[in-house]
């Protein structure tokens, strides 16, 4: 793994992310968790309301829980900017430690995708959520501390940097390279 890059090398990259689509994205990396710290990068992957990303841990429960229990469906699909985790990552085969399961080249600032924006994907459609979504100890773990400090604090937290939640809204199939459009 590459060293990891310092606030100022990070910082830099803030206007090559800034400059991500507004609409018509591009899906650049899907990745499935299996088990907690499992990741399985995959070309596509079926979602579902009842499943969130086949396949991946979400179903079987997760840090947030409805009332009954269930995996609470707000943070069904977690979503980062395919441009922020190339330059936190440095190197493609480093994007998937991140745990997200979507790497989107798209504006995921909230000026562009509030909560209760809906995006089609291939053929599903999700509903950005607003629980925020935080880098934790592992990231600091796989990407150190000013990487975490990056996306939680100032400019990376009003970005959104660390990526967003989407519930699914509409099952179907996402696939590397889906178009990613705003409904």
């Amino acid at each position: 793994m590459p060293r990891h890059l310092n606030l100022a090398e990070l910082s830099a990259g803030l206007p090559a992310i800034l400059a991500s689509p507004k609409d018509d994205g591009i899906v650049r990396g899907i990745v499935v968790r299996p088990e907690r710290k499992m990741r399985r990068e995959v070309e596509s992957a079926e979602i579902s309301l009842a499943r969130g990303v086949h396949g991946d841990h979400w179903s079987k429960g997760c840090w947030k829980s409805t009332e009954d229990g269930k995996p609470h469906p707000d943070v069904q699909i977690c979503m980062m900017n395919a441009r922020c985790i190339d330059l936190i990552a440095q190197e493609r085969s480093n994007w998937a430690p991140a745990g997200d399961n979507l790497f989107i080249d798209m504006d995921l600032t909230p000026d562009n995708l509030p909560p209760g924006t809906r995006i089609a994907i291939g053929t599903a459609v999700l509903e950005i959520t607003d629980t925020p979504h935080n880098g934790c100890a592992l990231f600091v773990e796989r990407y150190g501390h000013d990487a975490c400090v990056f996306v939680n604090t100032g400019d990376g937290k009003r970005f959104r940097l660390r990526g967003i939640y989407g519930r699914v809204v509409q099952d179907g199939r996402v696939s590397v390279g889906d178009t990613v459009r705003k409904l």
